[in-house]
């Protein structure tokens, strides 16, 4: 069970008194030091600098809260280890899919009287960002720094395979007539890639959705829907033209995402579907690489499906059991402010979640494509991992079928049917467990 109680800290100041000829001195009030609370975070190198300059800010900007920012690795399973353990910090940044977990945990205080204290809304926010931290009628976290993905793509090698730099694909079905074409092989060995699904694999679980599908609808687990099944359908279509083995092999060559050797800046694989984030990177490792950015394509028998793009958030929580949730809410508050979010925001290199941003913003802003993942944002095909609180077990039971269909085991159907299979019982078993907690 985990311990709600809130254990303020006493200042307790014991002034020395002395006397002089019997003569009664009186002891001058002492203003107590101000309130120090503690924030864990992820994020380290230049992401870490970013938010330590936000924090050094608020610590400047006033004297009565002092924000003590600590970064802490694993920090979903920390922070959940500290609160169920009665000393958790006063803030923690997660990421915006530990939401419904962390919630149905109770494990982080809904925050909707202090932003409606504050008046903090929607209406300050690209909607699909609030709505991440929207869950069950309460707000229980608010946003750091957005994700949008869109389509790079390597303008060099679409102009040597004959392609248009300046069109990329805009439905799926394009999309993989300039895979086939910026596909170089020598032999059965391929050399260059135009376009692979499972690159980078961070988001296997998603691709039901570019092709109208969904994970869940209403408390219905929804993963073998034909829409599902058409976009395995898809992402076994490149095992059968290009050979698992052979793209086994190209992709063991493949050095790490952050570093000269990535698969995208190192030329050997033209598209691929990456975030805002990705400017960081090229530009540091790879910064003549001649790259544009497009919204990724749909298919064509869709086109209410057009500008798909995945969504993410880094959020801010107030973990049950802290100690100081008021100043916390301060602090939070603080970066929710356009002051405060730009120069994070900037300071990440990404794009700002709230509507109203500066016009300096976007005029310093170094990533060419940065008004591109704002408006991308806003797209009514913004995709966000499903508000599940087993959605750790979720993800990995589809990132199995992922790997069943993409390497011939399985058809699409019979690796999506054994997930609804797995999960809906496993769904439903949640679904109880919590009905009968609340009921408490």
């Amino acid at each position: 069970m985990v311990n709600r109680s809130l254990f303020p800290a006493l200042g307790l100041i014991g002034v020395a008194a002395t006397a002089w000829y019997s003569e009664r001195l009186t002891t001058p009030e002492v203003r107590p030091g101000p309130v120090r609370i503690t924030y864990w975070e992820k994020w380290t190198g230049f992401e870490g600098d970013a938010m330590r300059a936000v924090v050094d800010e608020f610590n400047r900007s006033q004297d009565e809260i002092f924000v003590e920012l600590l970064t802490v690795s694993g920090i979903q399973d920390k922070t959940l280890l500290a609160t169920s353990g009665g000393n958790p910090p006063d803030v923690a940044g997660l990421f915006g899919p530990n939401v419904a977990q962390y919630a149905d945990n109770m494990a982080v205080m809904p925050l909707t009287e202090f932003c409606k204290e504050a008046g903090i809304g929607p209406e300050d926010y690209i909607p699909c960002y609030w709505d991440i931290g929207f869950y069950k009628g309460e707000v229980y976290s608010l946003p750091t720094t957005p994700a949008s993905t869109a389509l790079h793509y390597n303008r060099a090698l679409l102009k040597a395979a004959g392609l248009d730099p300046d069109r990329p694909p805009k439905t799926i079905e394009e999309l993989d007539a300039y895979a086939e074409k910026l596909t170089k092989r020598n032999g059965s060995r391929i050399e260059v890639s135009g376009f692979l699904p499972n690159e980078p694999g961070w988001w296997n679980w998603s691709w039901g959705y570019f092709f109208g599908g969904t994970l869940l609808e209403g408390d219905t687990i929804t993963a073998n829907s034909p829409e599902n099944i058409r976009a395995y359908e898809w992402i076994q279509s490149y095992t059968k033209k290009f050979g698992a083995g052979d793209i086994q092999a190209f992709r063991s060559g493949f050095g790490n995402f952050s570093s000269p050797q990535n698969p995208f800046m190192s030329q050997k694989v033209a598209m691929v579907l990456q975030g805002v984030w990705m400017y960081n990177f090229i530009s540091q490792f790879a910064p003549e690489l001649d790259w544009a950015a497009a919204p990724f394509p749909h298919p064509a028998d869709r086109p209410d499906l057009a500008e798909p793009t995945l969504v993410d958030l880094d959020v801010l929580v107030i973990p049950v059991g802290a100690k100081h949730p008021k100043e916390a809410f301060e602090f939070i508050k603080f970066v929710q402010s356009q002051k405060g979010m730009e120069l994070l925001c900037m300071g990440q290199r990404k794009h700002s979640p709230l509507r109203e941003v500066s016009q300096g913003f976007y005029e310093n802003h170094p990533n060419p494509y940065i008004r591109l993942f704002t408006e991308l944002a806003y797209s009514k095909n913004a995709i966000s991992a499903p508000k599940i609180g087993i959605w750790p077990e979720y993800q990995a039971e589809l990132n199995s079928a992922f790997d069943e269909v993409y390497l011939m085991r399985k058809t699409p159907k019979e690796a999506l049917d054994y997930v609804q299979a797995r999960m809906t019982p496993l769904w439903e078993d949640y679904l109880l467990k919590q009905r009968l907690r609340e009921q408490r």
